[in-house]
């Protein structure tokens, strides 16, 4: 069913265990439906991520309409998530398209001004009753080999305090030393600001670039208070993976929804995985 997830969230933070928000390549139906799939075998919340580039061959309002259906095809909670808006129009066009939930992240600017577009960002949402989710502390650039390019998304627990003195988002994503994308080696995840920050809120936090990062450190992030786990390399590179076994093993016979089905039924197992890392299954 479809929902906003800010309860759920809090919940969660509350609770140990967080929801997990995954990728769906611009509203790609087999990656929707395998994601929806797991989530009502498990008994699971879930949240459908979209970024704003995977949409612009599908349309936002695709995604949107893919992302209803399926999540009205089952009964756990499922929210519509705009991930990392660039700013305040991309936001707004999400609220009135029927996004549930929305990110905008201001991170690249300095807190002040990054506070300020949040609060823009919030105060229209809520009227909407619609979450927002913010960010302070840049996810670090990898290139693609994995390789560090930035390395300037620690923040700072105090900059992280004045933030929130300055604007209320509902949820926050710090920057602690993880990426986007594959990781070359083990990244240096630095759980300790995310302790200093529980230290002066409540807030639920968010982990993004969780694809390769180790268990133990995105279960005990999960311990301090992160509510929201992201995943979007692992899957969509799954998805292909479990989309090419198909073509060199399936009698598809030209058909491609048989690919589809074959790919979207193997990725449910993938989903599966993550929802059991996060702790979330048997909490809708």
């Amino acid at each position: 069913m479809l929902t906003t997830n800010l309860e759920q969230m809090k919940k969660a933070a509350k609770n140990g265990y967080a929801i997990p928000a995954i990728n769906t390549q611009g509203g790609n139906y087999d990656i929707i439906m395998a994601i929806c799939k797991a989530a009502e075998e498990m008994q699971s919340p879930v949240i459908l991520a979209h970024y704003v580039s995977t949409g612009e061959f599908s349309g936002h309002d695709f995604f949107v309409n893919v992302a209803k259906w399926c999540a009205n095809k089952v009964s756990v909670p499922v929210s519509i998530h705009l991930d990392h808006g660039s700013d305040f129009d991309i936001c707004m066009k999400a609220l009135k398209l029927g996004f549930t939930s929305v990110m905008i992240d201001g991170s690249t600017y300095a807190v002040e001004e990054n506070a300020a577009m949040t609060e823009s960002v919030v105060k229209v949402a809520r009227a909407f009753d619609i979450p927002v989710e913010a960010e302070i502390g840049e996810l670090q650039r990898l290139d693609s080999e994995g390789s560090v390019m930035e390395n300037k998304n620690i923040a700072d627990p105090e900059q992280v305090r004045q933030f929130l003195s300055l604007c209320n988002p509902d949820t926050l994503a710090i920057g602690i030393g993880n990426a986007h994308g594959y990781y070359k080696g083990e990244p240096d995840i630095k759980l300790d600001v995310l302790k200093k920050v529980r230290e002066f809120t409540d807030i639920p936090f968010v982990l993004h670039g969780c694809t390769g990062m180790k268990e133990e450190v995105i279960k005990e992030a999960i311990n301090i208070g992160v509510a929201k786990i992201n995943f979007g390399t692992e899957i969509r590179y799954k998805y292909v993976q479990h989309y090419e076994e198909a073509l060199k093993n399936l009698n598809h016979q030209g058909h491609s929804w048989k690919l589809s089905q074959y790919a979207s039924n193997a990725l449910v197992e993938d989903v599966k995985n993550i929802i059991r890392l996060s702790g979330s299954a048997g909490k809708a």
